[in-house]
């Protein structure tokens, strides 16, 4: 199957996702939430495109991931824009700290920069290899938990020994 049709249920899941954000916000029409979601699943299709990569799935995940932190995430940027929404209305209708992990097999997101991750879209992985447990899978999920903890611990030691 070509690499677009692959990645069809994951990007759609995740572009459906920011649109409810954004209906959940009010005042967008229908219309332009429509075009909205098109847009974006275009954009991430493009984005995508050669970063996908099934039998390997957390590999090109940091490059996958959208954010919003205090910085509109540019796909998203781009696909409002198509429909003359500007990055402060964007800052105002969505999370401003929003991660949404768009990887083969699974969709998940995180809203707040401490907040637990759900996941929207998961599928079992094709070929009947069971999926590696938990514990083992690596992904820009894990590596931005332990990045995280480790200078908050650090700075509560100092302050300990001060």
């Amino acid at each position: 199957a070509p690499v677009g049709a692959a990645m069809r249920t994951e990007i759609s899941t995740a572009a459906a996702f920011v649109t409810r954000l954004l209906r959940a916000a009010g005042g967008i029409g229908e219309e332009q939430l429509r075009c909205f979601r098109e847009c974006l699943q275009e954009a991430l299709r493009e984005h995508y495109k050669h970063h996908w990569f099934p039998l390997v799935p957390s590999k090109g995940s940091g490059y996958r991931c959208i954010r919003i932190n205090h910085k509109m995430d540019p796909l998203i940027g781009k696909a409002a824009g198509m429909i003359g929404l500007s990055h402060e209305r964007l800052f105002q209708l969505l999370p401003s700290e929003l991660t949404l992990w768009v990887d083969p097999f699974e969709v998940s997101y995180r809203i707040g920069e401490d907040g637990s991750i759900c996941v929207l879209y998961e599928s079992p992985q094709p070929g009947g290899k069971a999926t590696k447990p938990v514990e083992s899978r690596t992904s820009c999920k894990e590596e931005w938990r332990i990045g995280r903890s480790s200078p908050s611990k650090n700075y509560n030691m100092m302050t300990v020994s001060s």
